[in-house]
Parts: C-alpha cells; structure tokens; sequence
C-alpha cells in the first residue's frame, strides 16, 4: 500500500437503481424498492474507490465489518448515491492495517442510510494460497 492515502479522504458514487436491486421477499405484489443489501454492496463499493488509487500491484481490499442503518425507502428507478470518508487507519500490530469509513446514501430527496465499514488490504496471491 503506497503511504499517499490520508485521513478524509472521501469519493461519491451515484446509481439508477434497478429491479435487480430491489427487495424480493415480500412477494411480486409490493412496491419495489431498494434492498438493504444493494445498499450496502455500494457503500463498499464507493469505500473500494477510495482505496483502490493507493493500491500497490497485487493488492485488494477485503471488507472486514459492516455497522450500518437503512432507514428511508427508495422506490425501484431512482438515483441513489453513496459516500465514504475515510476516518482512521488503524495499525494492528501487523503488516495489515484496517481502514475505518463512514459511510453514507442518499437518493433524490432524502438520507436513506449511514453508518461504518472497515476494509483490509491483502495481497491477493498470498490470500488465494490460504484456501
């Protein structure tokens, strides 16, 4: 991991949502609406584009927790966006550190979620010879 990355670093990404991103479970007669896993699916997603320019060759980042509340609908078709900020990195003790986010969506009027994720970098070649 190249030492460029700093603290408050933050990236949007904004999506039209699609039928596949909706919920599922309550059968085809409910409104379709944003599911909390594709909420979540980019809110790491955008916290992956804060990491990926400070990548060395080989390297990837892996979530390691999640911690978030979704509390507005969104209706199937429209916009939804999401930040990350980067909040803190933290050394634990091994050549891997952890990189904090918070985490944040948003659709075409209101906040629809937010809370905070953490990533790992790993070196991709090593963490496939683990399985």
């Amino acid at each position: 991991m190249k030492d460029t990355l700093k603290v408050g670093a933050s990236t949007e990404i904004e999506i039209a949502t699609t039928p596949e991103m909706g919920i599922t479970h309550l059968g085809h007669d409910a409104p379709r609406m944003y599911s909390t896993p594709s909420m979540i699916s980019l809110m790491e997603q955008t916290a992956i584009r804060v990491l990926t320019p400070h990548l060395d060759a080989g390297e990837q980042a892996v979530g390691t927790k999640v911690s978030v509340s979704h509390f507005k609908a969104t209706p199937i078709g429209q916009k939804v966006r999401a930040k990350a900020t980067l909040t803190e990195i933290v050394d634990i003790g091994r050549p891997t550190k952890r990189y904090r986010f918070n985490v944040e969506a948003f659709n075409e009027t209101d906040k629809i979620g937010e809370g905070s994720h953490e990533r790992a970098v790993i070196n991709v070649t090593q963490f496939a010879a683990r399985s």
